[in-house]
């Protein structure tokens, strides 16, 4: 199998973005094996929609210079970016950072319809604040009676709005947690911003974990959203805003008293920290910082795997724990072994659903852009789970369990609620009823 031929020119290939372009483009060698794990392509079995089709189109898009078409950009919308492809792959091509190029060339040159365009606007204005996006999930809540009526994506937004929303956690403001008995780390926390509002257990019981376990635990002022969002949706200046606020928090606290690991326990979030440093690459202000914060960026069952669990820990019931492991965590970041390990130690009984590798359909603001396919793939998701009869569901990501919990009855929690409270914590709020 011979790579992809590229025709960039010289003068193209003086931009750094079309440099990089051009080096993963010529990785590929169009063998399709990116095609059996596709969630799009297995559900539309359309080659545009598989990473292969989509890599012709970039190729076109970016070679060409031409203003994206609504051709090329139907099909990379309808990418979950869930990054299946890049574990697939026997040539490494990394398809992330070129898709994301390819959406920020679309959100550039396309003239979306105003729907659209509103519609996105609105989810990158609403979700990564906090404020706003609770007073949205209240009012959709109100409006919930008018859901059958409205556009799909309109209903799907609403949809989303949790039938009871819980109060703000003190958890979330800036402030420093004393770690129990003798500290072993000091780790910065980053709360997030969908989740402390749709779930503000997940961080409560994060924090408890962490300082039970003797870490000092700081939710540094000025940090927040990730940007994860708008990355993904090529707003590119957004993005990079929401990010260099976080590397600016961070880089004070490192600089003030030290940071061991900035903990993430939202895998989608992590995956955009860990990838900092290159997001900054050729910026003198950030380069060097946001490789340094990258760098000491660690999903949560990362932290729990290194410092181990407290001896003696076990389930306070004999539970069956079906495990989704997120895209993010087992593509994006290659973390597959630790939760499960970590769960299993805690006394759970783990099962592994059936087609662990393909999306649950949430994928950022996926199920709200393209909710038929997200819905697809969350019914298709749920069927294998509820196939292994667990007790409860176990995720590492916000967008995992909201999509998964909204349909079905076993109830889905994070999985550091449940070593939380394996480990003296409370018991999960959505386990009360479980029998």
């Amino acid at each position: 199998m011979r790579a992809l031929q590229t025709n960039f020119t010289a003068e193209q290939l003086e931009n750094p973005d079309l440099r990089e372009a051009n080096d993963i483009l010529r990785a590929c060698v169009h063998c399709g094996f990116c095609t059996a794990t596709c969630p799009t392509y297995v559900l539309l079995g359309d080659e545009l929609d598989s990473p292969r089709g989509r890599i012709y189109l970039i190729k076109d898009l970016l070679e060409t210079g031409r203003p994206a078409d609504a051709r090329t950009t139907l099909h990379i919308d309808r990418c979950l970016s869930c990054l299946s492809c890049m574990t697939t792959c026997p040539s490494d091509v990394h398809y992330m950072h070129l898709v994301d190029l390819a959406r920020a060339r679309i959100e550039e040159t396309f003239k979306r319809p105003l729907g659209d365009k509103l519609i996105r606007a609105l989810i990158a204005r609403l979700v990564p604040n906090r404020r706003l996006f609770r007073l949205a999930l209240r009012a959709a809540r109100l409006s919930r009676i008018f859901a059958p009526i409205m556009p799909s994506r309109l209903r799907a937004m609403m949809m989303m709005a949790p039938r009871r929303l819980a109060k703000a956690s003190p958890v979330d403001q800036p402030q420093v947690f004393q770690a129990e008995g003798k500290r072993r780390m000091r780790v910065a926390l980053l709360n997030g911003c969908a989740q402390t509002v749709l779930a503000p257990q997940i961080n409560e019981a994060t924090v408890r974990l962490l300082t039970r376990h003797g870490c000092e635990v700081v939710v540094a002022s000025g940090a927040g959203c990730c940007g994860a969002l708008a990355h993904h949706m090529g707003r590119t200046s957004e993005a990079h805003a929401a990010a260099a606020a976080n590397i600016d928090a961070w880089t004070a606290e490192i600089e003030d008293e030290g940071i061991d690991a900035i903990v993430i326990n939202a895998s989608g979030c992590g995956t955009t920290v860990k990838d900092y440093g290159f997001m900054f690459q050729g910026d003198p202000a950030y380069e060097k910082k946001a490789a340094r914060i990258a760098g000491i960026t660690r999903d949560i069952t990362e932290v729990m795997s290194e410092i181990g669990l407290q001896s003696g820990a076990g389930s306070p019931e004999s539970l069956t724990v079906a495990y989704h492991s997120a895209c993010s965590m087992q593509h994006g970041q290659g973390i597959t072994a630790e939760p499960k390990a970590l769960l299993r130690q805690a006394g759970f009984e783990v099962r592994e659903p059936a087609e662990g590798h393909l999306c649950c359909g949430s994928a950022g603001a996926y199920n709200m852009l393209q909710p038929a396919l997200a819905d697809k793939l969350g019914a298709r998701k749920i069927a294998n789970i509820e196939k292994t009869g667990a007790d409860v569901v176990a995720t590492g990501n916000i967008g995992c369990l909201t999509q998964i919990a909204s349909g079905t009855a076993i109830p889905v929690v994070h999985t550091a609620e449940l070593l939380d409270w394996a480990t003296g914590g409370p018991k999960p709020a959505a386990l009360a009823d479980l029998k």
